[in-house]
Order: structure tokens, then C-alpha cells, then sequence
């Protein structure tokens, strides 16, 4: 916890806002999506599924193959407590509605479902996209599915799959994802073995979005790894997210920016 509230106080002085951004594409990113206070009916529908996961007092079992919790001690863990403090916060999931609905990605791959609040928001940001979630947990994914379910996500395809295996069997021709949202085993070697597994699958409009860069040095560590892969052009530090787009057009530049 120390060593974010640092990382924090570091980002802090080092972020801009968008007056202090000369790059038209991430200028408008930013006026039109990052700033944008407007209310979306969608809003409603993301907190009335984040509310029936905080009533949830029920437990499950959760099998964990990521970098561990900060916060639980065990992985036997009451629903509502993994939504009120795993689960994505209702301002970033407006976040991530609006990256989504600014886009239009047709695509779309989550590492690390979940309980599936992020996964909402990706669904509500575009409708009509495809949209493939890997959660390595089968009794998370399963309480994720009856909840994509309920709420009538049709547009989501769950797989159950440890991240490492699903990679594995991947073949890159026939994928071509326009969003990734990784936000699974946050170690250093993972993410940087996620990032080589699906370099090839980019294209010119992929955008990839990492969570929780700042975790911890190691996440920081292959955050800088990724900033400087050749060919990365552009990057936003959000603190919370890293963004990352390969837009052969764009001069590399890499944006610090507060949200």
C-alpha cells in the first residue's frame, strides 16, 4: 500500500490534463471520451448489476492464479466483498462504457472476468461487438455467466481457461481483436508474456488496455518494457490503466494524464 500511495504522489506531479496535450488524436480522446460528464441510460443498467452483486452474501470458493489479493487472506470470499473490492470501480466502468462506445471495437478479448463488472461495461459500450471473456476460476465465471445472463449480454462468449493455457492454444491469423482488456495475473512475467503472445493479432486500430500498472515495481517494471516495444507508438498512464495503441501514423509519445 505504501509503495502506491508513492507511485500516486509520482503520477500526480508528473500528469497533464488535455490543455497540455498537442497530439489532435489524444486531445480528442480526451475532450470527447476521458472528460465527457454527460449521464448514459447505460450508467443505470452497469450500477443495477454491480448492486445485485454488492447484495450478495453468499461465498465461493475462488481459484486464484494470478499474483494473489492484497486484501483477502483466503479463498473462500463472500460475493459482495470480491464485487465491493476486486470488482472495478463504478467511475472506471463509466470509463471503460465510454473507451468502448468512442471506439466501436467489433472485437473484443478480456483477460480476467471475474464477476463480470468490467465485461459489462465492455457490452454496454458496444452492443453489437464480440466479445470473448477467459477467467481462470470456474466458480467465478460461473456466477459471472448467470449475471451476463439475467442482464441479457448475448453479445458475450465466457470461456473458462487458465490465461497461460488459453494463449497457448492461440492462433493469431484467426484472431483479430480491436480491444484487449487485460486485467488478470498481475505479475510481471505474465504481462509481458500476454503482450508477446497477442503482438501478432494487432492492427493499425488495435487498442489495448492494461489494468493496474502501478500494482506493484514489478507491474511498473513491464509497463516501461511495453512503452518502449517498437511497436508501441502511443501510451496514456491513467495511474489505474496503461493504454496502448499502434497507430503506425502517430509520432511515439507517451502521455501521463489524470482522469
Amino acid at each position: 500500500m505504501l509503495y502506491q500511495i508513492k507511485s500516486y504522489l509520482q503520477f500526480l506531479w508528473h500528469s497533464k490534463n488535455e490543455h497540455a496535450v498537442h497530439s489532435p488524436f489524444v486531445f480528442s480522446l480526451l475532450t470527447k471520451c476521458f472528460y465527457d460528464k454527460k449521464l448514459k441510460p447505460e450508467y443505470a443498467v452497469f450500477r443495477k448489476y454491480r448492486k445485485t452483486l454488492l447484495a450478495n452474501s453468499n461465498s465461493i470458493e475462488v481459484t486464484d492464479f494470478g499474483a494473489g489479493s492484497k486484501v483477502f487472506k483466503s479463498n473462500t470470499r463472500e460475493i459482495a466483498k470480491i464485487a465491493k473490492t476486486a470488482g472495478i470501480s463504478s467511475n472506471r466502468a463509466e470509463l471503460l462504457f465510454r473507451i468502448t462506445a468512442y471506439f466501436q471495437p467489433e472485437t473484443i478479448l478480456e483477460i480476467g472476468t471475474s464477476l463480470g463488472l468490467a465485461t459489462s461495461a465492455l457490452a454496454l459500450g458496444h452492443k453489437k461487438a464480440k466479445i470473448t471473456t477467459v477467467e481462470g476460476c470456474p466458480n467465478t465465471m460461473a456466477l459471472a455467466k448467470s449475471q451476463f445472463q439475467a442482464f441479457h449480454f448475448d453479445n458475450v462468449n465466457p470461456i473458462v481457461a487458465e490465461f497461460s493455457n488459453y494463449l497457448s492454444d492461440f492462433q493469431p491469423s484467426n484472431f483479430d481483436f480491436k480491444l484487449i482488456y487485460f486485467d488478470g495475473n498481475h505479475s510481471k512475467k505474465a504481462t509481458l508474456d500476454y503482450f508477446e503472445a497477442l503482438l501478432p493479432t494487432i492492427t493499425n486500430d488495435t487498442l489495448w488496455i492494461f489494468d493496474d500498472i502501478h500494482w506493484s515495481p514489478e507491474m511498473e517494471e513491464a509497463w516501461q518494457i511495453i512503452k518502449n516495444h517498437p511497436k508501441v507508438t502511443v501510451t496514456i498512464d491513467t495511474f489505474q490503466w496503461g493504454l496502448v495503441f499502434f497507430r503506425r501514423e502517430q509520432p511515439k509519445e507517451h502521455f501521463i494524464i489524470r482522469v
